[in-house]
């Protein structure tokens, strides 16, 4: 990864080639699976709903034409709102009609189209594909030109620039619970020039630094937007933050959490006296469409090379030329002259909503979106003082980029010892190395605050992620530091052996060591692997924790394998129950943390589990009990794995199943 740039031409090649590699290999990823793998499969992986039945549901803001798509037996689908999906009736071709999901409901999803959709979409036998959406690539590429334009911010952003202080006054913290460090990060990112980094070890309380950050910013005159790569994020930045500051959360409002809805710009906008107007134009516009649909659309089969004005002259006066029947021409002047006054209307009413947004967006001190809605149409004509990013380490450097070039200074936040983000081209793999990384190494302590005390976990979990990743910096607040499942209201119940051992609650760190017993295996086809011996274990183990009284809610299930995930939640069928990969699980936490590691095998082949961002992630979401389950002669071939079971023999338990454990031993019971 080059972390200085001689000029901007050498950026600008070196991005958009790697933005073009991404963009083709999700589209190509994603047409080869259409293509290879039958619709009913595509179903049962959540990719495709088949058979549904489309019908009008209205409009949407924009003037956007909704469709309704819904069966009986709904299925459960990863398609969710916001996503682009493929409509087709018959053959799938990537030249059918693309639209946004707007709605998801039980039964149902709303799919929202730029254009008039044709009677093709409509009507029983509809099936709908998850789709790449390409816009997220175009906002990528039209941000990456338009840093030439910011040339206060290229010569930093190039790896070149000089890094400077702005004085302060005094200043009064909102939140008087700030610790030092916390402190600390929120004055010197008030008194950076042009960037500054919050670097936040699991735990830390990060976003509580920024949304402070945040706040004393506006407190200081300025005009802020915050994004983040996730609607999550985004969300929780505007739960935080609505209580100090007038914030508005722009983006689709299905993909908002529904305490938050009345901070968004679709909701707020209802109340201008102009989206008001705007809106019965576009009840006038509906009815003006289905009466233009009544006459002949002039299309070039009835045109026969005639325009506009000719045909309209033609009708007025009654004559037919070019064999063009006499009712014919009159028909197709009055679809004309109704498609004119429908135009009319739509830019008066596009104006109308314009002017109504402008208003709101004019009025907020924060303006709250994910990197790709930063670069959308509603926010188009907007610049602001200062760019906050949270989750800066899961975005891309062109997905940090759409939001940067709106302002003149940046304030990230994040973590480079956890996940990087998702880059799904090998070509592209640069793109996992992020800006705040980049930025990290090339100005270093001079742009950089790291907070060192954690609220999360007992003082043992953390221990080993503190001493691996972060050089034993990080300190344990006192009122987690001691923290057990004995604080807990729990019941006392009779467990013998390893099990009970497990789960003694002044084991806080557990290791359970299958000695190669439990080997993985893959599926036929599957590039994943399974481990059917550790998810009965995990079974096992939550039985227990059940009978002890532990609320669903309050346990998570971590394991690196897809096809774990799956086999686990087939296994346990509790669905209050999360089970997730170490993905699902950055920036969550949970009373007590099972891992399965899968990887057992005669090689000490660990594939992926090298990735060791991804191990800090799972042994730090735990904030009274870690429980991890894995070959020990298998993991030990990669040292940190090795330093990892030494340090939990050290500081918790290290259970050894030896070789005459037999798998019936675990009981099967169903949860």
């Amino acid at each position: 990864m080059k972390l200085h740039f001689k000029d901007f031409e050498e950026y600008y090649s070196y991005f958009s080639r790697l933005i073009e590699r991404e963009r083709r290999e999700e589209i190509s990823q994603c047409l080869n699976e259409i293509r290879r793998m039958s619709g009913k499969k595509r179903e049962k992986l959540g990719r495709a709903i088949l058979n549904v039945r489309g019908s009008r549901a209205g409009r949407g803001l924009g003037g956007t034409y909704l469709v309704k798509y819904s069966r009986e037996n709904f299925p459960k689908t990863e398609i969710s709102v916001g996503d682009i999906v493929l409509i087709s009736k018959g053959k799938v071709d990537e030249k059918n009609p693309k639209g946004t999901v707007y709605q998801k409901g039980k039964n149902y999803i709303v799919v929202a189209f730029n254009d008039r959709p044709s009677r093709y979409i409509y009507g029983k036998g509809i099936r709908i594909d998850l789709y790449v959406s390409d816009i997220t690539f175009k906002r990528m590429k039209d941000a990456l030109k338009y840093l030439s334009q910011k040339q206060d911010l290229l010569p930093i952003i190039l790896g070149r620039g000089k890094i400077e202080k702005e004085k302060i006054g005094r200043i009064k913290f909102f939140n008087g619970m700030l610790n030092a460090s916390q402190r600390n990060a929120v004055i010197k990112a008030l008194q950076a020039e042009r960037i500054f980094l919050i670097h936040g070890p699991p735990g830390t309380g990060k976003t509580t630094t920024l949304v402070e950050a945040i706040v004393q910013h506006v407190h200081f005159g300025h005009r802020v937007l915050a994004t983040a790569d996730s609607n999550v994020a985004v969300d929780n930045l505007v739960d935080n933050l609505k209580n100090f500051v007038n914030v508005v959360r722009v983006g689709n409002p299905a993909r908002v959490t529904k305490s938050l809805l009345e901070h968004t710009l679709d909701y707020l906008v209802q109340f201008e006296p102009e989206y008001k107007k705007a809106q019965k134009l576009w009840d006038e516009i509906e009815k003006l469409v289905e009466e233009r649909d009544t006459y002949i659309r002039p299309t070039q089969q009835w045109r026969r090379g005639l325009g506009d004005d000719e045909i309209l002259y033609l009708s007025r006066a009654r004559r037919s030329v070019r064999g063009i029947p006499v009712d014919v021409m009159e028909s197709m002047a009055k679809w004309i002259r109704l498609e004119k006054k429908i135009e009319e209307k739509v830019k008066k009413a596009r104006e109308l909503e314009g002017k109504a947004v402008e208003k709101i967006l004019k009025r907020a001190d924060v303006i709250c979106a994910t990197n790709s809605t930063a670069g959308s149409e509603v926010l188009e004509n907007c610049q602001f003082d200062v760019i906050f990013i949270d989750e800066a380490t899961q975005s891309t450097e062109p997905s940090t980029l759409i939001p940067i070039v709106k302002g003149n200074k940046i304030i990230m936040a994040g973590d480079h010892k956890q996940l990087p983000p998702t880059v799904m081209s090998f070509e592209a793999r640069e793109l996992t190395h992020t800006l705040f990384e980049r930025m990290h190494e090339v100005y270093g302590h001079k742009i950089v605050e790291i907070l060192n005390l954690q609220y999360r976990m007992n003082e043992r979990i953390m221990n080993f992620s503190n001493r691996e990743f972060y050089g034993g910096i990080i300190k344990s607040h006192e009122s987690v530091k001691n923290i057990t499942l004995e604080d807990l209201d729990l019941k006392k119940i009779t467990v013998k052996g390893w099990m009970g051992e497990a789960l003694e609650a002044q084991n806080v760190i557990v290791f359970i060591d299958t000695c190669g017993n439990m080997p993985e295996r893959q599926r036929r086809g599957s590039t994943s692997y399974e481990n059917p011996g550790e998810a009965k274990i995990v079974k096992e183990l939550i039985i227990k924790l059940f009978e002890m009284g532990m609320d669903p809610g309050d346990i998570g299930v971590i394991t690196p394998y897809d096809d774990q995930v799956d086999y686990l939640r087939v296994c346990l069928n509790e669905d209050l129950l999360e089970i997730k990969s170490v993905d699902g699980f950055q920036g969550r936490e949970k009373e007590v943390i099972l891992i399965s590691f899968v990887r057992s095998n005669s090689r000490g082949d660990i594939g992926f589990l090298e990735d060791l961002r991804r191990l800090n992630v799972a042994i730090t979401r735990a904030k009274r009990k870690l429980i991890m389950i894995g070959d020990a002669s298998t993991l030990s071939k990669h040292p940190t794995y090795a330093r990892l079971i030494n340090y939990t023999s050290l500081n918790g338990k290290v259970l050894s199943l030896c070789d005459d454990f037999r798998h019936d031993e675990l009981q099967s019971r169903r949860i």
